[in-house]
Order: structure tokens, then sequence, then C-alpha cells
């Protein structure tokens, strides 16, 4: 059941002196804009039933969150935070007499509500600073960037060995329940594991006959690899023939189970096919996957030194005169920067009810066909630089010092994402898949605005 509120107050809470009653400058105005009705319309749209165990109510569970991003704390230690602190005890509605939400109980909301509410609550939060004139959106400024999926860096070798050891953990739950108890699977772990460390003293060598020795032992590991999938098939269909003949008198989890098999086994496969291709000498693989664990996640290249590529999600950014990141995207795979931008634009003009006066980005983004399409839209200034040789009137028009002037400004974008990344969480998403990250991206970029918006008042 949807609890939005809870107004009980207990005995503990009167006694407290006015002092401690007062929170500090930042929560007070957070709270001042948690505290808008308008916060509760999505969760009250999708989720208001009449039955069930009460939830935490939503004004804790978004306060939590905020703290939980503007601090970057775990879970289990923001849970012990707020039970020691009485200021953010206040903050977060929790009266002195009554038990914190437990942990597990925080990942289980975050996980319901999903990236669609957390979308809503960040476009609530930006109109109702667009209505009080806090922020005005004339100026826009574009980036993107990469967020690291919650994965190890993928090698052939690697991705094999996690795909031998899930398959073997998930076996031995279904023989363990006793299904497909007779039907023959080897443990060959130990064996891959050998191996991979193996490769580990191989590489240190730095000679010239270390690559081919680490391809000889990666086709080693494909090889055990190709004899744990074609066993784990054998347990899978006898497992899906035992279910049958039950005619779901089981468990549920143990239906899930199975199928769960199933899906690894396939993803498996891939992955075999993959090295195969690597193997063979072919290295461009489109679609490739980096990890059996979030199947989404893609290789993003950088062009930076100390890492020339990323592995997770692209996110595109829009932010105003006023640091207020007004928009964002979660992308699956590398989209090229120019495709983005004419959607960002409507975006933003349909957020503000008016085109942005003007618009800057770097080099990905910019092309005739993306100024012409904001000249369209009612853009006085399009700050777009060109990618490749210019031509003289093209030099010309970017020497401009207008024009020069908005690509200094778009270079605070930079600190912008920074920032993000050092004290919101978005350098590395701890939430899996694409649903995961987007709900993370996004709650990060709440406290920001939050905090920043606050500052604004």
């Amino acid at each position: 059941m949807l609890r939005l509120k809870d107004p009980q107050l207990t005995t503990w809470d009167i006694m407290l002196p006015a002092e401690l009653l007062e929170l500090k400058e930042e929560l007070a105005k957070v709270d001042v804009l948690l505290d808008d009705e308008s916060f509760m319309e999505p969760f009250i749209a999708r989720f208001n039933t009449r039955i069930g165990r009460p939830t935490v109510p939503v004004e804790t569970y978004l306060r939590l969150m905020y703290l939980k991003f503007r601090y970057q704390l775990g879970y289990e230690v923001l849970v012990e935070e707020v039970k020691d602190s009485i200021q953010w005890r206040l903050f977060c509605r929790i009266s002195l007499g009554k038990k914190v939400p437990h942990s597990t109980t925080l990942i289980k909301l975050t996980k319901r509500y999903g990236p669609d509410i957390i979308a809503n609550l960040n476009a609530i939060l930006i109109n109702k600073a667009r209505d009080q004139k806090i922020i005005r959106g004339r100026k826009l400024r574009l980036d993107t960037t990469a967020v690291e999926a919650d994965i190890h860096h993928p090698t052939d070798a690697s991705l094999l060995s996690d795909g031998v050891r899930v398959i073997t953990r998930t076996v031995k739950k279904i023989k363990a329940a006793g299904i497909a108890i007779r039907t023959k699977f080897q443990d060959r772990r130990r064996s891959v594991k050998k191996r991979i460390l193996s490769i580990t003293k191989v590489v240190k060598r730095r000679t010239g006959e270390a690559y081919s020795e680490v391809r000889q032992i990666t086709g080693e590991i494909m090889t055990t690899a190709q004899q744990v999938v074609a066993e784990a098939k054998h347990v899978a269909k006898n497992a899906k023939q035992y279910l049958y003949r039950q005619k779901g008198d089981l468990s549920r989890s143990i239906q899930q189970v199975v199928q769960s098999l199933t899906q690894t086994i396939a993803h498996t496969e891939q992955i075999i096919s993959q090295t195969v291709k690597v193997q063979q000498g072919q290295f461009r693989i489109p679609e490739r996957m980096v990890s059996i664990f979030d199947l989404n996640a893609r290789p993003i290249k950088r062009g930076k030194l100390h890492a020339p590529t990323e592995f997770g999600y692209k996110i595109l950014l829009q932010e105003t005169e006023e640091k207020v990141i007004t928009g964002y995207q979660v992308l699956e795979g590398n989209p090229s920067d120019d495709t983005l931008l004419v959607n960002a634009v409507d975006h933003h003009i349909e957020t503000f009810k008016r085109p942005p006066w003007a618009v800057a980005t770097d080099r990905g983004f910019g092309s005739t066909k993306n100024e012409k399409a904001l000249k369209e839209r009612g853009v006085k200034r399009c700050s777009l630089p060109f990618k490749g040789k210019l031509s003289k009137t093209r030099k010309e028009h970017q020497s401009q010092n207008w024009f020069k002037r908005l690509q200094r400004w778009r270079a605070g974008g930079e600190a912008t994402i920074s920032v993000l990344k050092r004290k919101y969480g978005l350098r590395r998403s701890r939430f899996r898949g694409a649903c995961g990250t987007k709900s993370w991206v996004g709650l990060g970029i709440m406290a920001y605005n939050l905090r920043k918006i606050a500052t604004l008042m």
C-alpha cells in the first residue's frame, strides 16, 4: 500500500529543544523544495494501491535518496548515519521513536519505482524552478560523457570464465533442488581458474611470444567453456521436462533458476562466438558483449590517455546558464553526437515553452544540417564548431567574438561533468543493466539539481 507521508509525532519529538529542530541551511532549502505536493503525483499515478503492507513514506524515501547521492553513501552506511543523526532524522521525517527503513527495503523500492518515475521527478523539479524564475533557460550547452558499468575489464578469457562460473553455480542450484540429478555435469571452474592465473604470469614477460601464448591459453579456456555449455544444455533440457511433468507444482523460484540457466547458456555461446572470431584475427565485432552480468553495457571510445575505452553507457547532458541540468539521456551503445542535438533542443523548447537564445556545443555536435535545424527553431546564436578542414568563410564565422565567448562558456560544462562524477556518483553506476543505470544517473542528477537550485534560492 502506497504511503506518501507519516505525520504522526512521538513524545520524544515534542521534548526536543528548539535548537535541534532547526535544519541546516542547505537541508532546510532542499526540504522546502521536496515538500511540494507535485512530487507525489508520479507515485500516485502508478502505485496508488489500497492493499498490502504500507510502504516507506515517499517523502522519506526521496530525502534518503538525496542524502545517499549527495554524500555518496552505500545503503547500509546511509541507514546507520540517519540512525545516529537527529538532524538527518528530522530532514527525512523519521521520528525518534521509529525505525529507519532497512537498506534492503530501500534497494527494493528503488528497483520498483524505476527510471521513469525518477525522470518524472527531475522534470517536476525543473518545472518548479522555471515557474519560480530560478532558471531562465536562455542559454543551453550540451555535452556527452560515459558512465562506467559495474563490471571488470572484459577480456575474452575473463568473459569465458564468467560464463563457466555462472553456469556451474546455476546447475548446482538445480541439482540441489532434486532436479536432473543423474544428468552428467562436471565442475571445471578450477581448471579455468588455473589458466586465467597462467595468463597473468605470461603477460608479465613482455616478449613477442607472450601474445601467441595468451591466445593459446584463451583457446584452451574456450574449449572448456564449450564442454560446459554442452553438458549444461542436457541439464536444462531434462530440468524443463521435469518441470513440465510436475505441471506447476514446484515453486516459482526453481522455475526461474531453470530459465536463468537457459539464458546464461545463450549468453555464453555468444561469448564463445566472439572469441572464435578474435582467435581467427577478426577484432572488430559489432554489438560486442562486454559482460555477462550487464548485457547492455558497450565499449565507448573517449580518447583519453588514461582510459582510451570505457565500458558502460553514454549520457547526454543539457545545462543552462545557471549550471542546472535541465535534461539528460542515458544512451545504449555509442551513437554519434551530431544525431542527438536537435532532439535535445526540442526537449528544451518543450520545457521552457520557447527556444534558447544561444546554443553551444563541442565539435562532435557541429554540422551544417544541425545549424540549419537550430535556426529554423528560432535559436539566434549557434556556436557549433565544425569538424575537419574549414573553409575561409567558416573560419571567419568561428572567429567572431560572440562565437568564441560561447565556446568559452561551453567549456564550463566540463567542470559540471567533473563535479557529477566526483561528488554525485556518475563516474560508475552501481546499479546493473540499462534500467539500473538510468535510475542511478537520474538520482545523481536530481541530488545535484536540488543542491544547485537550493543555492540559487
